[in-house]
């Protein structure tokens, strides 16, 4: 599998999307394609317009998809990851800072990054890359079904998936939401919100409301508790880089309470 050629995609139906997302049915086959437009959206997919379709033909001068595809293969191998397809697609999302013109979406078979030329440089790309493809990883290692996933299971892979930033890019390549937050903030909250919602699953409101910070909590704050947590269970307990990817998120719980 490997980096689909999107660019080509693109090339022929830029201007209608749906028509995007019908070439990814067999990823996936539960959703057509209009739903999975508008889910794929909510994380930077772009809108059909001028500035976009800028960002798309920057994308292809500076080659991102041959980019991403040697970052694939280095990865892909370093890991032992899965083999998955990647999707790559210009970011549309608005209001967004230049530094912010990233993001992406995993799942146990799939991978889509949305991707601006203001982020190209490459270990930025490799950031991006490094933190979804963590995401595959765990995801593959796991034997809970999605549906199952609770509040904390979203911590610890959010947090799994920048500490391997970290480690593989470097703590300057870090997303912004990683220091976002002081030390003290993140344990008000854990402290008065979030310690008591932990097993709260994916259907309960109140999880995307604190990884997102939707509602009365700050902005990606499930996130920002996520690396924070992870980072104080790394200074109790070495992770390999394999036990990022399988270690069930119970068993990290005697070293994460801060």
């Amino acid at each position: 599998m490997g980096i689909e050629r999107t660019d080509k995609w693109l090339d022929e139906y830029f201007y209608d999307p749906l028509r995007i997302c019908r070439q990814m049915r067999s990823s996936f086959k539960d959703k057509g394609e209009s739903e999975l437009y508008r889910y794929l959206l909510t994380f930077g997919m772009y809108r059909p317009s001028r500035m976009t379709n800028e960002i798309f033909h920057e994308l292809k001068k500076s080659d991102s998809w041959t980019k991403v595809e040697k970052l694939y293969a280095e990865y892909h191998k370093k890991w032992n990851g899965p083999d998955i397809p990647v999707y790559i697609f210009p970011f549309g999302k608005k209001r967004a800072s230049k530094s912010e013109m990233k993001g992406g979406v995993s799942f146990k078979d799939a991978m889509i990054l949305f991707l601006s030329h203001y982020n190209n440089e490459e270990k930025e790309l490799e950031a991006l890359f490094v933190h979804e493809y963590h995401h595959v990883c765990r995801l593959n290692e796991s034997h809970k079904p999605l549906k199952d996933y609770t509040l904390i299971d979203s911590l610890v892979m959010e947090g799994f998936a920048e500490h391997a930033v970290t480690t593989y890019c470097g703590d300057s390549y870090n997303a912004n939401w990683v220091s976002r937050y002081s030390d003290e903030e993140l344990r008000h909250y854990w402290e008065r919100d979030v310690k008591k919602h932990l097993q709260a699953k994916r259907t309960d409101p109140i999880h995307d409301a604190i990884l997102f910070g939707k509602f009365r909590y700050p902005d990606l704050l499930g996130y920002s508790l996520g690396y924070w947590l992870i980072k104080k269970a790394s200074q109790k307990k070495h992770f390999s880089i394999q036990d990022t990817f399988s270690v069930k998120s119970e068993k990290l719980m005697d070293y994460m309470i801060p």
